[in-house]
């Protein structure tokens, strides 16, 4: 499984990113979250509103700030699902 964390350069994207992180360590996940902050990238995934979440290629949260909570449950909701790129 393949998670990003859409955002860096404000305080929502960062706070998006350890929601993102305390979601997979929860869930007993051995998955690496990676930031994104290169706006070319973001832009790649149709993504035009930071924070975002990424699973297995797909956007599927952009522009809200995700709590714990909301993570795992679109982790779950997509974790089986691939799209290529």
């Amino acid at each position: 499984m393949n998670i990003k964390a859409l955002g860096g350069c404000c305080a929502k994207s960062t706070q998006n990113f350890y929601n993102i992180k305390e979601a997979v360590q929860r869930m007993g996940l051995d998955v690496e979250v990676e930031q994104v902050s290169d706006t070319n990238e973001i832009l790649n995934y149709g993504v035009m509103s930071t924070p975002g979440l990424v699973i297995n290629n797909r956007a599927v949260s952009v522009g809200k700030l995700l709590s714990v909570e909301d993570a795992m449950a679109l982790i779950k909701r997509y974790q089986g699902q691939s799209v290529e790129k």
